[in-house]
């Protein structure tokens, strides 16, 4: 069974050596078997964090349904900015994150999560580099509506 094939277009259940954690066998729902998908360890973010050192520019590190886990570094001011149809989370790694918005600042350190909800100007500022997790729908544009010289390209290629 090809790994975007559903189960439904088999009429069988999976093969369970291709997909044994089906979401079909526990729910009786068809669903895009991804088990192809899934790295057979676990996402060590330090270590994808080492294999690179630009600033301002996320990495897709794994998926989670239709939502992306990122990874980035920041240092300095970014962009203020709204996401109008999705929240944005932001979990501190390493260093301290601010983020600013209109009506007061969330000051971030490692272990700390922030959850800016849709449709909220916000601005991430960093006094030094610090590095966080993202999660977010996948599509999500980093400067939002803004846009701009510090819109990320998109890319995946440390998942």
């Amino acid at each position: 069974m090809h790994p975007a094939t559903t189960i439904a277009e088999h009429g069988a259940g999976p093969d369970p050596e291709a997909c044994p954690s089906s979401a079909h066998d526990r729910l009786g729902v068809d669903r895009p078997c991804q088990n192809a998908q899934m790295p057979p360890h676990p996402v060590d973010l330090a270590e994808k964090l080492s294999l690179f050192s630009e600033r301002w520019s996320p990495k897709v590190v794994a998926r989670l349904n239709d939502y992306e886990i990122k990874v980035v570094k920041v240092e300095g001011e970014f962009v203020w900015h709204t996401h109008a149809d999705t929240d944005e989370l932001f979990l501190v790694i390493d260093g301290e994150l601010t983020i600013q918005l209109r009506d007061g600042n969330v000051h971030l350190r490692p272990g700390q999560l922030f959850v800016v909800p849709r449709g909220i100007e916000h601005c991430p500022i960093a006094k030094g580099e610090a590095h966080a997790m993202l999660i977010e729908p996948v599509g999500v544009v980093n400067t939002g509506d803004a846009g701009g010289s510090l819109t990320a390209t998109y890319d995946d290629s440390l998942k």
